[in-house]
């Protein structure tokens, strides 16, 4: 059973934002924190943000001071607000929960979903 979509990808020129959105059941949403993730082509995932159960949040150093991850409680979503997108941003992303913080961290989850495309390009 699917129990998180990714959702909101899209083609953006660089310099510009976009805000991909994860919509979890609710058993997932309160028991664990979720994770974003991408993949480029030939590498494995890696991740991007996470944010836990009270708001605590990480980042790669990669997208610290551009992307933002929040949760919306009423709606079991998390977004991840992507701003001042380069073209080495392109990637696919993934997002996924688990009750161990290392395993968020490590993302060596055991499934995933479709993920939603991120282009950013002139």
């Amino acid at each position: 059973q699917v129990e998180l979509v990714e959702s909101g990808g899209g083609v953006v020129q660089p310099g510009r934002s976009l805000r991909v959105s994860c919509s979890a059941s609710g058993r997932i949403f309160n028991s664990n924190p979720i994770g974003w993730y991408r993949q480029f082509p030939g590498k494995q995932r890696e991740l991007v943000a996470a944010i836990g159960l009270h708001n605590s949040t990480t980042y790669a150093d990669s997208v610290k001071g551009r992307f933002t991850i929040s949760r919306d409680n009423a709606k079991n979503t998390v977004y991840l607000q992507m701003n001042s997108l380069k073209p080495e941003d392109t990637a696919v992303s993934y997002c996924n929960g688990d009750s161990s913080w290392r395993t968020i961290l490590r993302g060596n989850f055991g499934s995933w979903g479709q993920g939603t495309q991120v282009t950013v390009s002139s």
